[in-house]
């Protein structure tokens, strides 16, 4: 007699829809665990995508599911949950940064890192944008993000059989996206979704407005795909990054204007403008556009008001981060926003101009002169800043131009392994995570046995090579390549990371400088090392393209066959796999240029320690006994010759500290040297170098002051 089939009691597919469509999913295990238990191969499939999992599904069969696996009252749990999270009062911004509360900050960004299966993202910016996000809304400070939903995402990666990189582009499906439509007022659209136009010198363009839950934070996401508009227009939201200069700061207005346009529309009155880098800059011409004409006041007067109450963070020293633009065409696309202001275009051209009236437009500085607290984002990257805008302030000292720093931080619930959070948890306390940022509770650390910590940490490796295995698997039948020689990845061997974009100055073959010493390194039998890498070059970054080919080869060459793994179309999840499942973690960008570097972070946070150049956040993190120092944080003025005393440094470090004191055991089996630093590691960086601690900082030295409250300076 076949099994009876009952539909799930007590609205239970309801609430399973309520939890997918809330990213906070994206950083509670027991939620994803209770989907992927649906249909596990689907789960795959979808990238582990709640919503699509359900779009996908039949009612009948999520129903059916849910009753086989008996798991209606984790559902329910979860349900509650997350009911509670969002409808909390007493939060650590009630208690801390009270002026904020009364209305939100709106978060602007050209990407937002939440998740892999929601591709409005490239690398660290946007994974940067998404973490703070997630923290904002733990730490109950109101949050309104604003960027643009790319309805063909960010270029994913295939290597072929010669190791070349090719960039296809894939449509997002939107009903996958767990957004909702904002809805429209009265008369403003056909079909009940707001819409907000935003005019360029050939055609107004129609934005359709999206709203998307990331816990108790709101992302509007702005979308081109609107029957008014053109199709060249059309594809303004298509691709990040994608197209010409043209293109370029056509996407810009449109994440700035459009996003404080969409905000107004929605309801939504900031208090607070904080601009995640230059991209989203018209945002400040627009909201002082849209004071002026609202509160019939001059241009200058509502300029001054913006400027008061907006923050810029900073986020690359590197001078191809910064858009530049003809000041002629800049002034054809900010001439509406001029007439609003009652201002000449020339003068409004003229506040992103770098010298007097020469020179080209640069959003960058144009958030500069309009955003009264600006940073970067670490001490190191505050000092190159200042030195690097300082021809903006020529009656001013280097050491007092006016941009600080608040170091970045990674959201610990996102990047930090299950496994680890549980052994943490038994040692630090239930609510640890609550607790992130005290210094004290993480002296606790120090009381884990090296025997529990080493075993949890040889269970995410093995969980990482398996993933590596599988990836490496589908590449070689995809690309004709047959199997390996031998198998890839040992799991007794020391396992090197590297995980980045792939451009010039993060120097990912550095490691190819000292052939000879790469492989004694790699063939040493007795204390074997081996590699896995991951990264994209941008899609017109040839030199990017030659280092990820050069990479492949190296593979290939069967003196490292097995030892070197390329890991095909980086993204966060493949992120995840390798920061949690390394055993020490590489970064090699050539100082100054890294501005934080936020990879090592989340290594540290999962006990794995950080092998860097003195650059970025490493530069104020490392003390001498909690990682690894690649050379001493000495640049030189000849790249090439700095490139050459690094690689030497690097191999000295491997070869003389790293390598020996991982194989350094005891009659147990245990490296405890290698462990006391690991600990040292979770006990001096975690406090410091999380989401948490970060989003306090801004909350405090930034928000509080710009929404009219008094706080702490910003270093």
């Amino acid at each position: 007699m076949p099994k009876s089939r009952k539909p799930s009691p007590d609205g239970v597919i309801d609430k399973l829809d309520e939890l997918a469509r809330n990213l906070w999913w994206s950083w509670q295990p027991d939620i994803r665990t209770i989907f992927r238990s649906l249909d596990p191969q689907l789960w795959r499939t979808l990238s582990h995508n709640p919503h699509a999992m359900l779009r996908a599904m039949e009612p009948e069969q999520v129903a059916e599911r849910v009753h086989d696996l008996e798991i209606q009252t984790r559902i329910h749990q979860a349900h509650r949950r997350l009911q509670e999270y969002v409808a909390a009062r007493r939060t650590w911004a009630l208690d801390h940064v009270g002026p904020v509360m009364a209305r939100p900050v709106a978060y602007f960004s050209a990407e937002f890192g939440l998740h892999h299966s929601i591709p409005i993202y490239s690398g660290g910016l946007g994974i940067l944008a998404g973490d703070h996000l997630k923290s904002m809304s733990d730490l109950g400070v109101p949050t309104a993000g604003v960027g643009l939903l790319y309805h063909q995402g960010y270029t994913h990666q295939l290597i072929d059989a010669e190791g070349r990189q090719h960039d296809p582009y894939e449509a997002v499906r939107e009903e996958f996206l767990p957004a909702a439509p904002v809805p429209a007022g009265d008369g403003e659209s056909g079909d009940g979704q707001l819409r907000v136009a935003v005019e360029l010198p050939d055609e107004v363009v129609w934005l359709r407005v999206w709203k998307l839950a990331v816990g108790r934070a709101d992302l509007y996401l702005l979308d081109a795909r609107d029957d008014g508009n053109s199709a060249e227009a059309v594809e303004l939201t298509g691709r990040l990054y994608g197209g010409d200069v043209t293109t370029r700061i056509r996407q810009e207005l449109l994440l700035g204007a459009g996003g404080h346009r969409a905000l107004v529309a929605a309801g939504v009155r900031p208090s607070v403008m904080h601009l995640n880098e230059g991209h989203s800059a018209f945002a400040l011409l627009e909201r002082a556009r849209w004071l002026a004409e609202r509160q019939a006041i001059p241009g200058a007067e509502a300029l001054a008001a913006v400027t008061r109450h907006s923050v810029f963070t900073t986020h690359t020293p590197v001078e191809a981060g910064h858009d530049r633009f003809d000041p002629a065409v800049a002034a054809e696309y900010l001439a509406p926003i001029a007439e609003g202001l009652g201002l000449p275009v020339e003068q409004v051209v003229g506040l992103g101009l770098e010298r007097g009236t020469e020179g080209a437009f640069c959003p960058t500085v144009l958030a500069l002169r309009l955003a009264q607290r600006t940073n970067g984002v670490s001490a190191l990257h505050g000092h190159v800043s200042r030195r690097m805008w300082r021809h903006l302030y020529p009656q001013v000292e280097e050491h007092r131009v006016p941009i600080g720093h608040i170091t970045n931080g990674v959201h610990a619930r996102t990047w930090m392994a299950s496994d680890m959070q549980r052994l943490l948890g038994r040692y630090l306390g239930r609510d640890w995570l609550d607790s992130i940022d005290r210094p004290e509770l993480w002296s606790r650390v120090e009381a884990i046995p090296d025997a529990e910590l080493w075993e949890v940490h040889q269970v995410l490796k093995a969980r990482m090579i398996a993933f590596v295995r599988g990836r490496d698997a589908a590449r070689r039948e995809r690309t004709g390549l047959g199997e390996p020689s031998r198998p890839v990845l040992d799991p007794e061997a020391l396992t090197l990371g590297f995980a980045r974009r792939f451009a010039t100055y993060k120097r990912a073959d550095m490691l190819l400088r000292r052939m000879e010493r790469l492989v004694a390194l790699l063939a040493d039998s007795s204390r074997p090392v081996q590699i896995v890498l991951a990264g994209k070059a941008h899609p017109r970054d040839e030199p990017g393209k030659e280092i990820a080919q050069r990479l492949v080869r190296l593979e290939r060459d069967p003196r490292f066959a097995g030892r070197v793994v390329v890991v095909e179309n980086y993204s966060m999840h493949v992120g995840r796999q390798l920061v949690q499942g390394v055993d020490a973690w590489l970064n090699t960008p050539r100082r100054p240029l890294e501005a934080c570097g936020t990879s090592g972070m989340k290594c540290a946070l999962n006990g794995i320690p950080h092998v860097s150049i003195l650059d970025g956040w490493w530069a104020e993190a490392f003390d001498g006994a909690n990682g690894f120092a690649i050379g001493t944080g000495e640049a030189h003025a000849d790249p090439e010759v700095q490139d050459e005393r690094d690689a030497d440094a690097l191999f000295d470090v491997l070869e003389g500290e790293v390598v020996p004191l991982y194989y350094d055991r005891d009659a147990e089996g245990l490296p405890r040297g290698w462990i006391t630093r690991t600990k040292r590691a979770l006990r001096t960086l975690a406090w410091r170098f999380n989401a948490d601690r970060m989003v306090m900082d801004y909350a405090r030295c930034c928000y509080v002051p710009a929404s009219g409250g008094q706080s702490a300076d910003m270093p």
